[in-house]
């Protein structure tokens, strides 16, 4: 007799063991033909799962949030399913539900095309309409591994045999006369698969992602809850698309990469303007809040590297270098290099804590698949630090890197920060009760300053708990950046202690820390959420000024001069084109103020402000521009 508690704290006592269904159509007919599944303690389950004992359960409907990752895996399998009926032959290998979407990987030796989409499309439509029942069947393990073998579908023999133990009984997911290998959960039916997806794109992709595996063919798509959605998400992709960062970067002639250097970005002189500001911008603060500027080497024998547990765990993704028979890996993080200034010298209790920060260059080998302008490179340059600190230490060191975070996020225009907890993971290193601690701690910060944060049970690293910092851009994406990870295993493994007030050796916390995360990927994001229109205190032309006639060109050079005295990035075109065409060419180029000079302004001292907006500010005179730009200049600090 299981009592059912629902999310109002209501509760409904049952004679026997009942289906999420059975409670939804108990609560009202409405609710049950509006029911995809059920929360049930919080996890997701089909709508068909018998409940046997009290329970808490919430009725997840198309209007519920956690709809949306049911209905891209059901989209999934009903794009599978009409794949396999378009393209007989066919091989389905796996299709997970993804951000924003879904997609699957198909085994074919003829190549898909573009103009295919379409064609499954309505295939998938058609399959909705079918309304076909979603049931989930158990299979013996050695009977689904013939079953699948008969039709020829190597690859879920294989998974299979990867991944369901011997003895275990194999989750089958049918839907009419199409099934696959499938935990699940998943809508009663086709027909509650909203038709608000599409499929969006073809890519190619290596079985299990091991480049010396076969390469498959993945296909893309969207699902969302109501055609609503989709065209907002598709909207946004439109918008995501004229603010691409590669292609702003290069019409505003920023940076570029090419073939001879995958991953490294070559930067033009207006790109490492822009570079060279956000660097000394976040100098200037680390200075401030504390911190002690370090360079270390970018070349260091692997000696070390498998001493911190790096060559172990991140071999594959470490570039090496040869010489005088020795190995030396070209340095993938900072933090190894900085427990060596670390233990340059005794450390007391009173030298802590100790804030050593780094423009560390780094390098590591991402898939050259993966790959993606400034945002996913080899070769990138972190605002790294790390705090070594004792374990009291940990609450206001956590506090302090709080209010510098916000503090910088701030000055770049970001307002809403999405915060995440992650806590001990199953395999970790230190006791339980440093744990307890450490989490405790990172807890209490975040409580302390009334900020609001999300729980992440488990996913900490294996050698302490973290904070994940995320930003939302003006497109609603969000973007992971800033993190603080504290770290038990690394000072104990390459040996840094200091002498704690009774003269014993203890090994000092390390925190890691960063707030824009990479240099590279932090300027994209930037050029991508302002379209290119950094703000003027970013800008790497903050001032151009043009004349109308050869008349005014002394005046003109004469007056971007004073600007660039005055500490503005200013130039001057004196090109023999009509006002107006320089105008727009300037504009186009996102240069924030444009000044124009005629007789008049010549005359007197004066200059003619317009803003990129077409703003039009009026004549003022130069001293009184520059007034107004420094005071903008400096509001964002």
């Amino acid at each position: 007799m299981p009592v059912i508690t629902l999310p109002d704290g209501s509760q409904r006592d049952f004679d026997n063991a009942v289906s999420i269904m059975d409670v939804a159509a108990d609560i009202g007919p409405g609710l049950a033909k509006a029911t995809l599944a059920g929360l049930v303690d919080g996890v997701m389950k089909d709508a068909s799962f018998v409940i046997e004992n009290d329970a808490e359960i919430a009725i997840v409907t198309d209007k519920s949030e956690e709809a949306l990752e049911l209905i891209r895996h059901d989209a999934a399998h009903v794009m599978a399913q009409a794949v396999q009926e378009l393209y007989p032959g066919t091989q389905v290998t796996i299709g997970p539900a993804i951000e924003d979407g879904f997609y699957y990987d198909f085994a074919r030796e003829e190549p898909f095309h573009e103009k295919d989409l379409a064609k499954i499309e309505d295939r998938m439509r058609e399959i909705v309409g079918r309304n076909l029942p979603i049931d989930r069947e158990v299979w013996d393990r050695e009977a689904a591994k013939k079953t699948f073998g008969d039709i020829n579908e190597e690859y879920k023999v294989q998974i299979i045999e990867d991944i369901i133990p011997e003895g275990e009984e194999v989750s089958v997911y049918r839907q009419g006369e199409w099934f696959d290998v499938c935990r699940g959960p998943h809508l009663p039916s086709t027909g509650k698969l909203p038709k608000a997806f599409k499929l969006m794109k073809l890519a190619g992709a290596y079985w299990r992602g091991d480049s010396n595996n076969e390469m498959l063919q993945r296909i893309y798509g969207t699902a969302w809850r109501n055609k609503k959605e989709l065209k907002e998400h598709l909207h946004r992709l439109e918008e995501a698309e004229k603010r691409d960062h590669r292609k702003i970067g290069k019409s505003l002639d920023m940076f570029h990469s090419q073939e001879e250097a995958p991953g490294m970005v070559f930067w033009h002189e207006k790109g490492w303007s822009v570079y060279l500001t956000i660097q000394q911008y976040i100098r200037d603060k680390l200075s401030k809040h504390g911190y002690k500027e370090v360079h270390t080497p970018e070349v260091i024998d692997r000696s070390l590297w498998e001493k911190s547990g790096h060559w172990e765990k991140f071999r594959d993704d470490i570039f090496i270098t040869e010489t005088e028979d020795r190995v030396y890996a070209i340095k993938p993080m900072n933090c190894p290099a900085h427990v060596q200034i670390y233990n340059h010298g005794l450390k007391s209790y009173r030298d802590l804590p100790l804030r050593l920060a780094e423009f560390g260059s780094c390098h590591r080998n991402e898939p050259s698949g993966t790959l993606h302008g400034l945002m996913r490179v080899r070769n990138f340059v972190q605002d790294d630090a790390h705090i070594f600190c004792t374990e009291e230490q940990i609450l206001s060191e956590v506090i302090a890197f709080n209010d510098l975070l916000f503090e910088v996020y701030g000055d770049f225009g970001f307002e809403e920060v999405l915060i995440k907890l992650s806590t001990r993971p199953e395999k970790r290193v230190g006791s339980d009760e440093t744990w307890d601690k450490a989490e405790k701690a990172l807890e209490d910060a975040l409580n302390s300053q009334g900020l609001e944060w999300e729980l992440q049970p488990g996913e900490g690293a294996f050698y302490g708990p973290k904070i994940e910092y995320s930003l939302r851009d003006c497109l609603n994406r969000v973007w992971q950046l800033g993190t603080i990870q504290l770290d038990f295993s690394m000072p104990e493994r390459l040996d840094a202690t200091y002498v704690a007030e009774d003269n014993t050796k203890q090994t000092p916390v390390m925190l890691h820390r960063a707030i824009l995360g990479s240099l590279e990927r932090f300027i994209g994001i930037l050029i991508e959420h302002y379209a290119g229109a950094m703000p003027l205190w970013l800008s790497p032309v903050q001032a151009i000024v043009m004349n109308i006639t050869d008349k005014q060109a002394g005046y003109v050079k004469n007056v971007a001069k004073s600007l660039q005295n005055n500490g503005l990035r200013a130039d001057w075109d004196l090109r023999n084109e009509k006002i107006g065409f320089k105008i727009r060419e300037h504009t186009l180029q996102k240069i924030p103020y444009l000044l124009v000079i005629g007789d008049r302004e010549a005359e007197n001292g004066a200059v003619a402000v317009r803003t990129r907006s077409g703003e039009d500010l009026g004549v003022m005179p130069v001293e009184d521009f520059v007034k107004l730009a420094k005071e903008q200049i400096q509001a964002h600090n």
